[in-house]
């Protein structure tokens, strides 16, 4: 039987926890992290923590001190010994405001619920064969001080997925609500062009992804030069990588966009260097 974690008590993971006025369930009015659990640690517990004390005090959240990288790391900790799911496991941890009211809340006071699966992986998977994407403008993101944030208000990124999956596509990159370059449906993008690394700036409305940093990071270190940019969608036809980054799966290089095809060779130098750091 699978456990979670529902504000500090370990239930099991099919016993029903919410109710109809449970806030992110009525009004997404909450924020989740992925995370990876990789040979007995939490990975970037720092960063993780960092980023959702941030979305907390933007969404005006009250007690996000408490959820420092101590907090989540020991949560997380205890309910893989729970669940025995050894060295390795995909968590998500989700933070809502705990509430009553309607529009506007009758207090800023959170709950928690933390959720996990069992993986067989100790390392970040070096894919095969890469994803064949295609751009998704039925609907795009808008910029503004949210956009940065893993809102649990995800129906941008829901519809991506159903065209997505009508398209049998593998991923679809998400543009901005000025016709730019933004994101993929779960990940953060980068392209390689001209011997030069970009990612859409975080001005231009994608998610604030840890991997998104930790590459950046990785790629400086390797001295290839990195440049947050705006970035039209054309430049996808003439790039020569493009690969994908989140928490979960690390680094995804894509093979394919329209009839445009893609070397991997720095995607897969990053890769090695983010399983060596881990």
């Amino acid at each position: 039987m699978n456990f979670i974690n529902y504000n500090g008590e370990i239930l099991p993971a099919v016993q029903p926890v919410l109710t109809t006025s449970n806030r992110a369930f009525k009004y997404g009015d909450g924020l989740f992290e992925s995370m990876r659990y990789l040979k007995g640690r939490l990975i970037h517990a720092d960063l993780h923590a960092e980023r959702l004390q941030r979305g907390m005090k933007a969404l005006k959240m009250d007690g996000y001190a408490r959820l420092d990288a101590h907090f989540l790391t020991a949560k997380v900790e205890e309910l893989v010994r729970r669940n025995s799911f050894g060295q390795n496991a995909r968590v998500r941890f989700t933070v809502y405001r705990d509430s009553d009211g309607l529009y506007s809340p009758a207090s800023n006071q959170v709950g928690y619920a933390i959720e996990m699966s069992k993986s067989d992986e100790s390392s970040y998977i070096n894919q095969a064969q890469g994803l064949i994407v295609d751009v998704y403008d039925e609907i795009t993101k808008p910029v503004n001080i949210l956009a940065n944030h893993k809102t649990c208000n995800s129906l941008v990124y829901v519809m991506a997925g159903i065209y997505r999956k009508e398209k049998s596509l593998d991923e679809v990159f998400i543009l901005n609500n000025n016709g730019f370059l933004c994101e993929a449906m779960s990940a953060n993008v980068f392209v390689v062009y001209k011997k030069k690394l970009y990612t859409p700036a975080l001005t231009e409305g994608c998610i604030a992804g840890i991997m998104r940093s930790v590459v950046m990071k990785l790629a400086e270190e390797s001295k290839l030069e990195v440049i947050e940019a705006q970035i039209n969608p054309d430049i996808l036809n003439e790039a020569d990588e493009v690969f994908l980054t989140n928490a979960s799966r690390g680094i995804q290089w894509v093979m394919g966009f329209n009839s445009k095809r893609y070397f991997n060779k720095v995607s897969q130098t990053l890769l090695g260097k983010l399983n060596a750091s881990v």
